[in-house]
Formats: C-alpha cells, structure tokens, sequence
C-alpha cells in the first residue's frame, strides 16, 4: 500500500482509483443479497436455526462492509439497520416473526434498487425513511411483541436497556449522523508512519471527514494519534482503517476532556493514560473500553484475533450503560454472548472457505480457452488420422505418445467444458421469493417443489431460459392453481404446488413446470379460438388444442389483471425458445393440473460425436442422441401408407429415414446398398437412420454454421474432421419432428 500511496497518494496529486474494484463488490454484492433471501425464505420462524441466521447476518455485514468502502451511505445506513435487527435475532434478544422476515426482504429489494442505481442502472434514488423506521422498530421489539419470553439473562438485559434508555438509544443511532470527534489511537506498530496511510484513506474518500495527527510525528513506543471528525460511525471507520493496518492496533475513543492530546498540548506522548486531571476520570475509562468491545460488528466473538473477545465480561461492560448512553449497542453484544455462547459458536466455520475456493474470470477468457481447446481437439484428429498407417512396431513410442494425447485432450476437454456449465439451481433459486410474493397478492396458498437443481446447462442457455420459465411459473399460480377455498370444494388441499423439474434426456435438457391446478379446458380454448377468427374444430387433438394458447395475444383470462390476461407471454414463450433450438410441450388434464416441458439442446463447443458414412459423405451424430445400431435388409423394413418406411425393434415400430435422400446424397457404387440402421433418440421420440457404415466415435468441435453460411435443415452445424473435410453435424430432434409431419 505504501508503494501505491507514495506515486499515487496525496503527495503525489491524485489518489488510488477505486472504481477498477466496483465490479467485483457489484458481483459479491448480488452474490450476498441472493443468499440472504434464500436464507430468509426457508427459515422456520418458529424454530430459527442458528447457522442460518449468522449467515444472514454476514451478508448484510459483507455488503454494508463494501459499501462503506466505496462510499455508498445509502447501502452502509440500510444493512447497519438489518445488521442491529439480525444481531439480536441471532443474539435470541427478540424472537423471530412473519413481520421480520417480510421487512428483511422488502429491505433486500431496496439494496437490490440502491445497487443497481449505484452501478449506473439510471435508476431514481429510493427514499428508505419508512423502511429504516420499520426495522428500528422491529429491533426495538415494538412491533409486535415477542412471541416467546428469550433466555432469563438476556431478558434481564433488555429490560435494563428499556430503563437506562427510554429513549430508545439502540435503534437511533443511523450510520448517516451528526459530526462526532473521535481520538484515534493506532499502535503499537513496528513502523509507525505506516499509520500515515490514514492520512491518505481520508484524502481518497472525501466524504469520510477530517483526520488530524495529534502527536506532531512523535511515535517513540511505536504508537501515533489522530482527531477525526466524521459522520460514520465507528464500524465503518473499523472496516475501511482495516485495509491498511491490522484491527487490533486500532481504538476509537470519543474526544473530549479526559482523553488529552488536544491540538495545543503536542507533548504529551502518544502512549500516555487520560490526565489525572480528568474531572471524570472513573466514568470515562469504562465508556472508552466500550468501542474497543463492540467493534460495529467488525468481529464475531469467537473469531480468532478479535480484540478482548476472551477478556470480555458483563462485569467489566456493565459501567458502560449509564456512564456512555451513545455507545449503548454495546450492552447486547458483550452479556448475551457470555450468557448464552452456543448461540454464537456457529460462526466459526465462517465465509472464508468460499471466497478462498473460487476465482472470478470474465466469460471472454472462458470463450478464448474452450476455442482454442478446440482448435486443440482439430489437431489432435489431424494426428491420430495420419498416424494410423504407421507401422506399430516401428513406431511404437510415437503411438504411445499420440494414445496419451488423446487421453489427455479428452480431459481437458470435459474440464474446460465444465467451466461454462451452470447448474439450474442458479434458475430456480429467484423463484421462491417470486412465489411468495405473487400468492400473498392473488391470495392463494403455493408450495413450490425443485428437482434436479444439479442438472447443469450452458451459461448462454441459462441467461436466456430464464424470462421464459419466470412467465411459465407465474402462468401456473395465476391460471393453474384456484383459490384456496376453491381447491377445498374440490377435495384438494388448500395448498397448491407447483414442482419445477429439470433433467437429461439424451442430448437435451428437459425443464418441466407442473401444478396439480385446474388444467386447462379444452371447451374453454376451441371457444376462445374461435372468437378469436382462429380455425378450431372439434376434430382437433388435445396436443393441437393445447398449442392454441401460444397463438398471439390468446389468454383465458376472464379479466385483465397486473398479473397476466392481456394475451402476451405464451407465444413469446415459445419464440424464445425455439430461437434456441429448443421445443415447448404441453400436457394437461382438467381439474387435476397442467405440464409443460422445454426442450433445450445442450450446444456445446465440443461434443463426442459417432461418424457415419453415406456413399462419400460423412455425417456426425451427437454421441448423447444415439441409442443403438444393427443391421438391416430388405425384409426388416415395412412400407406403410404407400411411402411410409417403418422398422421393428424389439416390440416397436419406428419411421425410417434415408438419409441418401434427404441430403440428396450422389451416388457413383451402384451395387452398394445401405444395410445399418442407427437408431436415435430425440425430444421424446426415435427413429431409425439408414446408413452405408459406422466409421467410429470420435471428439468433434462445432463450428456455427448458420453464422458462416446459412441455415440448413435438419443440420445444427459442421466440423472439421482429421483429415481435413468438413462433415456436418446433424439435428437429430429436427429429424424426429421430420417424421411426425
């Protein structure tokens, strides 16, 4: 820091840039506030866990740190509030209630707001009076009262705090306050001017306030002085002072009579007692002890390193109550943690494990690498293509040497891969809170069920799979699940559930959004239809029916509401995703619930592929598709329908496809005819692909074809192959959907 300071510093004329860090705090930021409403949402209000509470309590603590640093007094003043109230929910000081947790995540909204305006989102500022007032009050226990009576010695200290300060001095005490002077004593230090870089921290942050040396650069026993005039408060001067010197050489104390050092009496030494001419000498030492015990949440009790975390006793705190009123947060950090140490002991396996175990990289450093393990992949088929026709004796150690690039550029390969895989829990995370939000206002009762959170997909699929699956889930409360007492009539619970599904089918990923609701009507939607003009006949299957609800500006609304009935959402639902590649599905069955699955492909950069050939041509399958390959002749196959080939496998019959004659393949061998079948697998259905051979499994890079030429049908893109050509990649769920029509 010192070798930044001294270029970049105030002597120098310009100070550090601390804007090149704001991205990581917006990320570790958002990273926080999604934890924390996930946290809130499954706490069990009638029996808090312990854990979960101090893990809601550091995020708040982890952002309010940030954004102390950057300068953000609206976030800082908002998670100070959160941090009193979770202090002494995880203290057992209040008890846990509905309230609480509804204010908390209206308070997680407002940072969610005061972020992204921070972050230049363009958005207004928020004004939060109301909602720090209502946090004050929860903290403060008025609204409502406790529901249960806490520990005897934590009750005992609540009703002390309510007598010393009617006034509520706990909750009142907002980071955003009056201009307080402090004496800061920093020390002792092996290198006392590296205190100076304090100097310096003020310099940079101009809102921070004012910091004066007070003992003129005499540091003899390693110990230097400073008055600060500020509005922080003194966890915020913790955290930021932290950054350049270690937290337990540093003690705030007011300034005042009894701390001396004042600007005309430079020679007392930095390390010397409060004057015996103190007038109140016995009242000041306990209010000065104070801060040094409550850092503002800087530590926890047990955290290794924490100043007089051991030497901390409700006898030794007690004096400061009614010696120091303004450091009164003091009084419920020091005797609840001696009283009731279980209650705090869940801190220790704290945050460390995670920051330590991760590293943020740009997704274009990811894209670079995957393309150039590709151009690897290329390569390495280059190599085992013009290795094959050497001699294995002669050659023994070259082709040892290749069989372990191979093997290595596989791994490597499945490693990189995996770097851009993001598991769908990241997806269903966001939806509990919407749930909960949604059914209060529409007044119905949801559970919501994940499975399969596990499933990963591509990070440019879960981007974009995200909007549409929100609309889905919404479509399901409103439309799908009735009424409570609707539900009872019908002789359903009372509570309707909505399970979110995600799992691998093939080459695909299957996510499915199902509730147990009413269903859809088919009378309902060939009615609608054909007020509409739309061509509905009652010949129509339930499938057709059931795809009328992506027509546009269809809804079976009866009326418009905030929610959903103005007839947009559906058919963009599914223009999204199949602009993915992807299919939509819909089940459903009056009176008992609707289904509706997404197909997504997992486009992947590179894929293990099975080649095969027609006449000179290769073509590859997408290894995931295939199921099984076996040999044909002409007796096998039967024609249906006058054109229609089908096959029999085992005890099913499925359509045939040449694929001579779909690629309108030119044939010069004549006699040759194509005796394999492969047979593959896609969004739900199979078919069986007539080829000439099978030419082997290999790694294959996907090349954008549509990016480079054109679309074509029923192919997903192309490769280069070892010896050069180019092969394309085939759509294997075009082709089923090929035979279906």
């Amino acid at each position: 820091m010192a070798e930044m300071t001294s270029e970049g510093g105030v002597g120098g004329g310009a100070g550090i840039d601390l804007s090149q860090f704001f991205q990581v705090f917006f990320e570790e930021a958002g990273e926080n506030l999604q934890r924390m409403e996930q946290l809130l949402l499954e706490l069990d209000i009638e029996a808090a866990d312990d854990e979960a509470l101090n893990a809601i309590f550091r995020c708040a603590h982890s952002i309010k740190g940030g954004a102390a640093t950057f300068g953000f007094s609206d976030v800082a003043a908002l998670t100070h509030e959160m941090e009193t109230l979770l202090d002494k929910l995880r203290r057992h000081e209040l008890a846990l209630h509905a309230r609480m947790i509804d204010v908390l995540l209206e308070a997680g909204d407002a940072l969610g707001h005061q972020l992204g305006r921070h972050q230049g989102s363009g958005a207004d500022a928020m004004d939060t009076t109301e909602l720090l007032f209502h946090i004050k009050s929860l903290a403060s226990g008025e609204v409502p009262p406790p529901a249960a009576a806490p520990a005897p010695v934590v009750a005992a200290v609540a009703v002390d705090v309510a007598v010393a300060a009617p006034a509520r001095p706990v909750i009142q005490a907002p980071v955003v306050a009056a201009t307080r002077e402090l004496d800061l004593r920093v020390g002792p230090l092996a290198d006392p001017k590296q205190a100076d870089n304090l100097i310096e921290l003020f310099a940079e942050i101009t809102d921070l306030g004012t910091i004066e040396p007070l003992d003129m650069g005499q540091a003899s026993d390693g110990m230097r002085r400073y008055k600060v005039v500020t509005r922080s408060t003194d966890a915020e001067l913790l955290d930021l002072f932290t950054f350049h010197v270690a937290r337990e050489s540093v003690q705030l104390s007011p300034f005042g009579a009894g701390y001396g050092f004042h600007a005309g009496n430079p020679g007392v030494p930095s390390g010397a007692a409060p004057l015996d001419t103190d007038p109140l000498p016995e009242a000041a030492a306990p209010a000065a002890a104070a801060p040094a015990v409550d850092l503002g949440y800087g530590f926890f009790d047990d955290a290794p390193g924490a100043p007089g975390a051991a030497a901390a006793t409700p006898a030794s705190a007690s004096p400061a109550v009614p010696a120091a009123p303004q450091h009164m947060p003091a009084v419920p950090h020091i005797v609840p943690s001696a009283a009731k140490p279980a209650a705090v002991r869940h801190e220790k396996p704290a945050s460390g494990g995670l920051d330590s175990s991760t590293l943020r990289v740009s997704v274009e450093k990811v894209d670079q690498l995957i393309n150039l393990v590709g151009e690897l992949v290329i390569t390495q088929a280059m190599l085992a293509q013009n290795s094959r026709d050497l001699d294995p004796v002669v050659y023994q150690t070259l082709i040892a040497g290749l069989n372990d690039l191979d093997r290595n550029t596989r791994d490597l390969q499945e490693a990189v891969m995996s770097i851009r895989m993001i598991p769908m829990s990241t997806v269903f995370n966001r939806f509990p809170r919407m749930l909960r939000d949604l059914a209060a206002k529409l007044g119905k009762k949801v559970e919501l069920i994940t499975q399969g959170e596990a499933t990963e997909l591509d990070k440019g699929l879960i981007e974009k799979i995200t909007d549409p699956l929100t609309h889905l889930v919404r479509n399901s409360c409103d439309h799908g699940v009735e009424m409570p007492a609707d539900r009872l009539a019908c002789g359903k619970s009372e509570t309707g559930t909505i399970t979110l599904s995600a799992s691998h089918q093939g080459g695909s990923v299957v996510i499915e959004v199902r509730d147990d609701g009413r269903g859809l009507s088919r009378e309902k939607l060939i009615r609608k239809a054909r007020e509409r003009g739309i061509d509905a006949p009652d010949s129509m299957s339930d499938a057709e029916v059931w795809g009328l609800i992506f027509a546009p500006g269809f809804s079976t609304a009866e009326q418009v509401t905030d929610v959903s009935g103005r007839g947009v959402g559906m058919d963009v639902v599914k223009k999204n995703i199949t602009s993915l590649g992807g299919t939509v599905e819909i089940d459903s069955a009056e009176g008992y619930g609707m289904s509706v699955k997404v197909r997504l492909p997992l486009t992947l950069a590179i894929m293990d592929g099975m080649s095969v050939g027609v006449a000179d041509e290769v073509y590859i399958l997408p290894l995931a598709s295939v199921v099984e390959s076996f040999q044909v002749t002409d007796k096998t196959i039967k024609t249906i329908g006058g054109n229609g080939r089908v096959v029999q496998v085992r005890d099913e019959y499925m359509p045939v496809i040449e694929l001579e004659k779909v690629f309108e393949v030119p044939r010069f061998d004549f006699e040759r005819v194509a005796a394999i079948m492969v047979v593959v697998e896609a969004e739900g259905g199979r078919v069986a692909l007539l080829v000439d051979e099978l030419l082997g499994q290999q790694q294959v890079v996907v090349k954008n074809l549509e990016a480079n030429y054109r679309r074509v049908p029923d192919v997903s893109g192309a490769t280069i192959m070892g010896d050069g050509r180019v092969a394309l990649i085939l759509d294997t769920g075009s082709l089923v959907r090929r035979t279906r029509h």
